[in-house]
């Protein structure tokens, strides 16, 4: 027997004896030791697998707390470990290399990003609860490091960015799997027991439908484009026909409103109709709606419509806010949020802090029958409105500069894109996005890793179709 060998087995021996000893005083931390080698070896020689391996597990990881209740410290496993790693090594490539891609690093996108990143460092030093909040900005930083800075020099290898898009929807199927057959157990047509069937993988069926959502529209890229084999055909049909169900059995109003918006904006795109017009009317909109506000409530409080199983009667209750108790405890902490902003308008009361600080803001007569002072039910149930509260005005406005800067990129992709396949992938990409953040105004997930790894993985793809793809003739077959 080689050295080699002998050596490789007796590090392999006192590893196990060093684990057992560990596993007897009930500390089970050791055995992740090799899992961390496999993460460091494969970060070294190829962390493109990493971050792909990332976007596969994110639709199956659990968080801590659901297997060791009361921890201190909550992860979603194993995801954010994973991300936590690529930060450190992103950092230490970057003082070693002292560069990074300056096609990216100067690009508008990430200069708002450096922005935002910027702000909630100064609105967690200004924060109520510190603590919470630098735990927010370093858990923003790691996924924007990892899914955004990393990413786009994973895609600039074209084929990266489908397979990442077919990695989040083969494990999300499973997820889909797992949810009906559950549902089926307890009555397709419970909505009731929609909304936890879902765990212990997503917290709740809003999430869920919300991803659901964000990826159908690339689903429907690969069922329509050109040069795919008949295989691949049949497959992205089947699973878009299996999401369109899982849509429908989520019970998720939220997520079916976005998807009217994205096709609604989908028809605004096809006939041409310039992005300037889009957002004059967006604003007439809001204008004829606070001046209209009262007759437009009056109106909304005779809706008496509850949500159920009934697809109709489901539809309907998105417009009642006289008693139905999910629509008025969203409105509960749209309230509290604004309260929030005018005692705190320009820091915010710190990043994260909402679920900690919004209970003393809930009057009496707002409060509903799922009120509670922990934030459980969700947060403020809206990234505009959670943005405001925490980080105030200011870091509303840079979260809301990302957003723009990150349609704006998309949008020039798409209209300069000299490949036909590439300007159609692009204007899917921009759909399944602008589905996420319409439905940021009623629900927030951007602290979950389920919604931040394919945020901002979008935006890093456009960016990189921008800088790197959109002036090449890609022929894209497979």
């Amino acid at each position: 027997m080689s050295k080699n060998k002998i050596l490789f087995y007796s590090i392999s021996l006192l590893f196990i004896a060093v684990n057992l000893i560990f596993v007897a005083f009930n500390q089970y931390y050791i055995a992740f030791f090799p899992v961390l080698l496999i993460f460091i070896l494969a970060s070294i020689t190829s962390l493109d697998k990493v971050i792909l391996s990332i976007v596969f597990f994110t639709p199956l990881s659990i968080q801590l707390d659901y297997i060791i209740p009361d921890i201190p410290v909550n992860l979603y496993l194993p995801t954010e470990p994973l991300l936590i790693g690529v930060l450190f090594l992103f950092i230490f490539k970057l003082l070693l290399d002292g560069k990074f891609d300056k096609k990216i690093t100067m690009h508008p996108v990430s200069i708002v990003i450096y922005i935002h990143l910027i702000w909630l460092i100064f609105s967690s030093i200004t924060s109520t609860m510190p603590g919470v909040s630098f735990k927010f900005f370093l858990s923003r930083s790691w996924f924007i490091v990892a899914l955004y800075f990393v990413a786009t020099q994973v895609f600039k290898n074209y084929k990266n960015i489908e397979t990442f898009i077919w990695l989040y929807i083969v494990s999300l199927i499973i997820v889909v799997f797992y949810t009906n057959i559950r549902l089926y157990g307890y009555g397709l047509n419970n909505q009731l027991a929609s909304n936890w069937v879902v765990k212990p993988f997503f917290s709740d069926h809003t999430s869920y439908g919300a991803m659901l959502v964000m990826f159908l529209f690339p689903l429907v890229y690969f069922m329509t484009r050109k040069n795919k084999k008949l295989v691949t055909s049949v497959f992205s049909t089947t699973v878009f026909l299996i999401f369109v169900a899982a849509i429908v059995l989520s019970y998720t109003r939220a997520a079916w409103l976005s998807l009217f918006a994205g096709i609604g904006l989908l028809f605004l795109v096809k006939l041409k109709i310039k992005i300037r017009y889009v957002l004059m009317a967006g604003v007439g909109v809001i204008l004829l709606f606070f001046s209209l506000q009262n007759r437009i409530l009056n109106s909304l409080e005779d809706n008496e419509a509850e949500s159920s199983g009934k697809f109709s009667e489901h539809i309907e209750s998105m417009a009642n806010i006289s008693s139905d108790a999910s629509n008025m405890e969203r409105i509960n902490r749209w309230k509290c949020a604004v309260r929030m902003f005018k005692e705190k308008p320009i820091f915010g009361w710190g990043p994260g802090t909402y679920k900690f600080q919004y209970a003393p803001f809930q009057f009496s007569y707002d409060r509903t029958q799922i009120s509670t002072n922990f934030g459980e039910i969700g947060n403020a149930h809206s990234e505009y409105l959670s943005a405001l509260s925490e980080t105030g005005i200011i870091g509303l406005l840079s979260f809301i500069l990302v957003v723009f800067m990150a349609f704006r990129t998309g949008y020039r992709a798409y209209h300069h894109a000299k490949s036909k396949e590439l300007k159609q992938f692009s204007l899917y990409l921009i759909l399944g996005l602008s589905t996420y953040f319409i439905h940021g105004v009623l629900n927030n997930f951007l602290d979950t890793d389920k919604a931040s790894v394919t945020v901002w993985g979008f935006i890093a793809m456009l960016v990189v179709i921008d800088v790197y793809h959109k002036e090449k003739n890609l022929q894209i077959k497979e």
